[in-house]
């Protein structure tokens, strides 16, 4: 055999064969190759690119919401049981069943009873609340747009004293509204709940604050180019971008109306001109003459809830409009 046949290859071009590992060097039997690390698990992504929040922290979450829910439902659980037993079934059976239940009867005596004196005291509570509540939205909005839009002298400190106006009580005032009233001849009449149910110093705080975020100058600057007044840029914009504001002015002030007992219990002597929770504290203090007043107060109070809620159910659409609106850039 010749000499370039020993160095060819099996193919005859002079390569060497190669064998598998030739040229390598001899690895020690421990030393495997490292396995890759798992990767991470990647969070599901909620709409606008938020993370899904980790399992626990949302069964916290629902676990501390449904105990709210059930501490502040069960009263009105309790409400509309009772509202449907007599007097006295209302002592004698337990009191978060039903026991021969009767609800239409039970709705027909509370609204008859004394010729239908709780039908005239939920009207005036809804006159107080309604009419008030309106009226101090619509003053809110007009001082909070004043101080967020306009500058003038003095304006920090005027709403330095309403913040003041904040942190005083209503109780504290009652008293002397009352002998103010008494002066001018308004005590005992509608207006001395109405007037001072159309003030609201939060209701201006929250407007100014809404107002100045929410409404923006070069907005205002365009409109009054275009020739539009001050006044018709304010009900044409200025209230239809504070409505979020607006509605939760509005549903505070409502709710605080209805809620009041001790203004009207200071103005009023006459029971016609009585809301509903004047008028229920009387029915109960007769209640240990007449048992059945009893029954006839639980079941006005439930009624007195209805309201609150239908008002809760039709104005929430507009707090998550205005919860949204700054989400996505333009």
């Amino acid at each position: 055999m010749s000499a370039p046949d020993v160095l060819s290859g099996p193919d005859g071009t002079g390569a060497p064969e190669s064998r598998p590992g030739a040229g390598r060097r001899p690895r020690h039997p421990w030393l495997r190759p490292r396995r890759p690390w798992p990767r991470p698990r990647r969070r599901a992504v909620w709409g606008g690119g938020a993370t899904e929040p980790p399992v626990r922290h949302r069964v916290i979450t629902v676990s501390l919401l449904t105990v709210a829910a059930v501490y502040f439902l069960t009263p009105v659980y309790w409400l509309a049981v009772s509202s449907t037993k007599s007097s006295s079934d209302l002592f004698g059976t337990f009191g978060f069943w039903f026991h021969d239940p009767h609800p239409l009867d039970s709705l027909h005596r509370v609204l008859s009873h004394d010729d239908g004196v709780y039908v005239r005291w939920f009207a005036n509570s809804l006159m107080y609340a309604g009419a008030g509540a309106l009226a101090a939205t619509l003053l809110s909005a007009a001082a909070g747009y004043a101080l967020a839009t306009f500058r003038f002298p003095g304006r920090e400190g005027i709403f330095n004293v309403i913040l003041a106006g904040v942190l005083i009580p209503g109780t504290a005032l009652a008293l002397p509204l009352y002998l103010l009233f008494s002066e001018i001849g308004l005590a005992d009449t509608y207006w001395a709940v109405l007037i001072p149910s159309a003030v609201s110093p939060f209701g201006v705080y929250l407007c100014r604050i809404y107002a100045a975020a929410a409404v923006p100058g070069s907005l205002l600057e365009a409109a009054r180019i275009d020739g539009a007044g001050e006044a018709r840029i304010f009900c044409t914009l200025g209230l239809r971008l504070m409505t979020p504001a607006l509605v939760t002015v509005f549903l505070f002030q409502f709710v605080h109306i209805w809620n009041n007992f001790f203004l009207p219990l200071v103005m009023l002597s006459d029971s016609d001109l009585y809301p509903i929770q004047l008028g229920l504290t009387s029915w109960q203090g007769y209640a240990d003459r007449q048992p059945e007043l009893y029954q006839y107060t639980v079941g006005g109070a439930f009624l007195s809830v209805l309201p609150l809620m239908v008002l809760m159910g039709v104005l929430q659409r507009y707090w998550r409009t205005g919860l949204t609106e700054g989400s996505v850039k333009a």
